[in-house]
């Protein structure tokens, strides 16, 4: 069987050794006559699993001990609520940058709960660019400030950490975590869905600082409610069982190819090739800042409708799969998460210089 190149902006590609492994263990884990879908996650078997994925993220992305790592359920947007609930306590103030559809869906969504105000926006420009904020943009007694790291929808990445001083910074970092090295204690908070470089849609990852915990709104549901998860190591109630033993083959898998600096010099050797070919031609347009371009997902048009459409159907014929832009933006869309091979970036470059060479622009 040929495997295809998948370009998906998630879920996307896993690795091919995680996905080897878990076929190896599909049936029977480790003798334990179960596999791991099928097993109570109350046992000895499941227990060690968990342990073990939570103590590999750490060592992964060197959390500090202060921080507690929850696996949760609900994807990346139940957090956009779970954030205010939980951090929305003191002056029930709290700052956005907007920098795409995610973060100005979280935004919207903590107007619910208090005093929320977007202190920067690049909507007026599509979205090409990052905001640049200084500490001096936010609200001295915000509870917090939320941002999207990398925007998927849009190709944008924020080049720097905002300076938010004594106020806690909040990252959902879906479609960048595990790409490179991060200072997890420049974040209050960092939360992502996996389905992009972890694991299969369903787990959510939530990193918060201990003292964070405790401050929930009495409203909050104890589904979402930070505290509780944590007193339950993550097990308040059946977790993402399966989801968690990928998440731990692929902690597995980053170590074993030399951490997260190993991880970034990969995908910075992919964005280049790609980038660098975009730069070096006309019939083809990057319409994101150069400042703010994201080594996850690579956004690029032609700047006629039909030749996109044309282009994403014969590069699926191709093998190179999902390669459609987001409705909301159109064009196209190579996300290229770590378990993107090298080799499948060079096809879609051979891809893209034949395509131009047969389908000449009027």
């Amino acid at each position: 069987m040929k495997r295809a190149y998948n370009f998906s902006a998630g879920p996307s590609m896993l690795p091919m050794p995680v996905l080897q492994q878990a076929a190896a263990e599909m049936v029977d884990y480790q003798n334990s006559g179960m596999s791991v879908m099928e097993m109570s996650h109350r046992s000895p078997v499941y227990e060690k699993i968990i342990t073990e994925a939570e103590a590999l993220l750490r060592e992964v992305m060197e959390i500090p001990d202060n921080y507690k790592v929850l696996f949760l359920q609900g994807g990346a947007s139940t957090q956009f609520a779970a954030v205010p609930l939980n951090l929305l306590s003191n002056s029930g103030k709290a700052d956005y940058i907007l920098s795409g559809q995610f973060s100005t869906k979280a935004y919207q969504e903590a107007q619910k709960y208090g005093d929320v105000k977007a202190v920067a926006s690049s909507k007026e420009a599509n979205f090409s660019f990052v905001p640049v904020v200084q500490k001096e943009d936010f609200r001295s007694d915000a509870d917090y400030v939320h941002i999207c790291f990398n925007n998927t929808i849009y190709g944008t990445k924020f080049p720097y950490i905002p300076d938010t001083g004594d106020i806690p910074l909040v990252a959902d970092m879906s479609s960048c975590i595990l790409s490179e090295p991060f200072d997890v204690s420049r974040f209050g908070v960092i939360y992502a869905g996996a389905q992009k470089n972890m694991a299969p849609a369903g787990l959510t990852v939530v990193i918060i600082r201990e003292d964070l915990l405790g401050k929930a709104r009495k409203e909050t549901p104890t589904m979402l409610d930070y505290k509780v998860q944590a007193d339950n190591q993550s097990m308040y109630n059946t977790p993402p069982c399966y989801c968690i033993y990928i998440a731990k083959l692929v902690y597995e898998w980053i170590l074993g190819l030399g951490g997260l600096k190993a991880m970034k010099a990969q995908n910075e050797k992919k964005a280049n090739l790609l980038y660098d070919y975009l730069d070096s031609q006309t019939y083809y347009v990057a319409p994101v800042s150069k400042e703010s371009r994201s080594m996850m997902n690579v956004t690029f048009v032609t700047g006629d409708a039909e030749l996109d459409k044309k282009f994403a159907s014969e590069a699926s014929e191709r093998g190179l799969k999902n390669l459609k832009g987001h409705r909301s933006v159109g064009g196209m869309r190579a996300s290229i998460y770590n378990a993107m091979p090298y080799e499948g970036v060079e096809a879609l470059v051979a891809f893209m210089k034949e395509f131009a060479e047969k389908n000449p622009k009027a």
